[in-house]
């Protein structure tokens, strides 16, 4: 597997990912969450649920996979090395999150349908994730939409400016940032077909019956859904499907454009210069900087309603 000495995020991160986070970014009421994220969250409560509730990954724990992780944080060249835990659950899903601590928990149910090499795909994925910075946003929209969603003093006064602007700038983020992770996937990796594979099985593998299941026929039914595109109206059915049109707001492409995505990469000179050792390099591990501090006039009069809404409940609090 080759190794990605000093390489940079940005070496790799997809345009649409800076995109859409400089997006984000612009919009009144983010500077506030970020704020409010700094000051009422922090890690440790989910790193003691995962220490107490999942198997914690290392030298004789899992070992197999804990040595697939130590090579893919090497050949991403990540310092300090993540934590990583396994967690009893049936679903096929796997995340990482954390700034200060990051980490990455893998569920039993992706273990249990994917190979080897599909598995060290997933955590090169991940790792992608910690190493774009991803996970400190991707946390703060978390906390965000479920503060939003309370009433009262536990909204931590963020309630009156979470707008739905602000949440569909979060989830459109979110969605393109799993492109640039895809990417570390496959610089790791360095093997097309074995990302592509693990996507297809994630989507609908079967243990049963995955001898039936086709890369070549998942590659096509990309190439249909892209055709789709053709008429206007199937655009504007994809724009419902991904902003909840399904009942909830979609965190990731589908994986047939992930695959339509990473094909187009894999032919690039982008790619091909990185894998010759023509990179963008950096000593840093390219984590995303959350600003506390509100940067324009509206952001502070956002500032100043929100701390006086916060004395307001106090002081109703207080009376009672």
């Amino acid at each position: 597997m080759p190794t990605y000495t000093g390489i940079s995020s940005e070496a790799f991160r997809h345009p649409l990912d800076s995109q859409a986070e400089q997006a984000l970014r612009n919009l009144p009421g983010f500077d506030l969450v970020a704020r409010k994220f700094v000051e009422f969250v922090y890690e440790r409560p989910q790193l003691v649920y995962l220490m107490g509730n999942t198997i914690q990954v290392g030298p004789r724990q899992y070992s197999t996979i804990y040595q697939m992780f130590r090579e893919c944080v090497r050949d991403l060249d990540i310092y300090p090395e993540p934590a990583l835990f396994v967690e009893q659950n049936s679903q096929v899903n796997s995340y990482a999150l954390g700034q200060e601590h990051p980490y990455i928990v893998i569920n039993t149910g992706l273990l249990d349908l994917l190979n080897e090499a599909e598995i060290r795909a997933v955590i090169a994925h991940e790792l992608g994730h910690i190493k774009c910075g991803h996970t400190i946003l991707i946390q703060m929209a978390m906390w965000a939409m479920s503060a939003a969603s309370m009433i009262g003093e536990l909204t931590f006064g963020i309630g009156n400016f979470v707008t739905q602007a602000l949440i569909y700038a979060f989830f459109e983020w979110r969605r393109r940032a799993e492109l640039s992770a895809d990417r570390a996937a496959l610089l790791v990796i360095d093997d097309l077909d074995t990302v592509m594979y693990s996507m297809m099985k994630v989507t609908g593998g079967s243990n049963k019956y995955i001898n039936e299941c086709s890369l070549k026929e998942f590659i096509k039914q990309s190439e249909d859904y892209q055709a789709l595109d053709d008429d206007g109206l199937n655009q504007l059915y994809k724009f419902i499907a991904y902003n909840g049109g399904q009942g909830m707001m979609l965190t990731h492409p589908f994986a047939v454009e992930r695959v339509q995505y990473l094909r187009q990469w894999a032919v690039s000179s982008e790619y091909q210069e990185i894998r010759r050792g023509n990179y963008q390099r950096s000593p840093a591990s390219g984590a995303v900087n959350v600003n506390t501090q509100p940067s324009n006039p509206e952001a502070q009069e956002l500032r100043r309603q929100i701390e006086e809404l916060q004395r307001e409940i106090e002081r109703k609090r207080n009376s009672q």
